[in-house]
């Protein structure tokens, strides 16, 4: 027996409005971020921008670098946390070399390439289960967006960034968004600490809660990944802008470009950055930045991963049997 309209349960309907919704806002971010690109891309003097870029002084260049390169072995760290929680006994540095190129992969082709691929086919040919691979993935990038949870919270919260007007939310708004971040990621830490349930499964994967002192790790590592992105451009733009203000902005292009499911959020980034602060800095001198962030942070890092990956793979097939190499492709 059918249910007439009138009957049928509350649910349905909700679920029927809710992928709707869900388009509707994602199709409304697209073209704030299109009319963002568009309109910042036909006022900049680019020309002036890449003067800039040749004029960087060699010591800031320098000192970015030196900032990419601790932030970069930081988040290299991350799987470490994860070999620690399974107790697989690959070695440190494997370890590490893997989640560097899967890291800087990410940042250049997405997380379904990098994140999620490259770290199942290097793992995997390393002989890790799918299983101890998945809860290694798991919970290296919960470290990373539990961290951001954690930054967020307490940037939005008390230095939240003013948006210009038009925006769907304002700095009032953002400023709540900031302490129910904070909040989330405060309640993980309590989970952490005091769950008698502290297993569930992801993707049929059975997964566990890690100890408190790891998700303090998670909470830390994954904080200062944002900090040391932040610091780069900060040292960039040549301490113009308060840093905290350049963290701020930073953070927010991040969900943006998440949301866009852009490869390396290009043009979101720069998108943002130029609406939210060239009142204070000129247009030409923020993209010069950027582009130079671009340039230290992820092309130069990409060269370096793409050789190691192109190593890790010729190794792979002179040491596995022809059988498993069969398998594993």
């Amino acid at each position: 027996m059918t249910l007439a309209p009138a009957q049928r349960p509350s649910g349905v309907t909700a679920r029927r409005w809710w992928p709707w919704l869900k388009r509707s806002a994602i199709t409304a971010f697209f073209g704030l971020v299109a009319w963002l690109l568009v309109a910042q891309a036909r006022a900049i003097e680019w020309h002036a921008v890449f003067t800039a870029l040749a004029n960087y002084p060699l010591q800031v260049l320098l000192v970015a670098a030196a900032l990419a390169l601790l932030g970069l072995l930081n988040y290299s760290a991350f799987d470490l946390l994860g070999r620690r929680y399974t107790g697989h006994t690959l070695a440190a540095a494997t370890v590490m070399r893997v989640t560097f190129i899967s890291y800087v992969f990410n940042l250049n082709l997405g997380s379904m390439v990098g994140g999620v691929a490259m770290r199942y086919r290097l793992y995997t040919r390393l002989g890790l289960a799918t299983g101890v691979i998945t809860r290694v993935m798991s919970l290296s990038m919960l470290a990373n967006w539990i961290g951001y949870l954690l930054l967020a919270g307490v940037v939005f919260g008390f230095h939240a960034p003013k948006l210009p007007p038009g925006w769907v939310i304002d700095s009032g708004d953002l400023q709540m968004l900031g302490f129910g971040l904070l909040a989330l990621a405060l309640l993980y830490l309590v989970l952490c600490a005091l769950a008698r349930e502290r297993d569930f499964k992801l993707w049929g994967h059975a997964l566990s809660l890690p100890s408190l002192r790891l998700a303090l790790l998670q909470l830390g590592m994954g904080a200062a990944n944002w900090l040391l992105m932040g610091s780069i451009i900060y040292v960039l733009l040549q301490q113009k802008i308060d840093f905290f203000t350049v963290v701020s902005v930073l953070l927010v292009a991040a969900v943006a470009g998440v949301i866009a499911r852009i490869p390396a959020g290009l043009g979101v980034l720069e998108a943002v950055f130029i609406a939210l602060l060239s009142p204070q800095v000129p247009k030409h001198e923020l993209l010069a930045a950027l582009l130079a962030y671009r340039l230290i942070y992820y092309l130069a890092p990409l060269a370096l991963a793409t050789l190691l990956y192109l190593v890790a793979e010729i190794s792979a097939k002179k040491t596995v049997p022809p059988l498993l190499q069969r398998r594993v492709k």
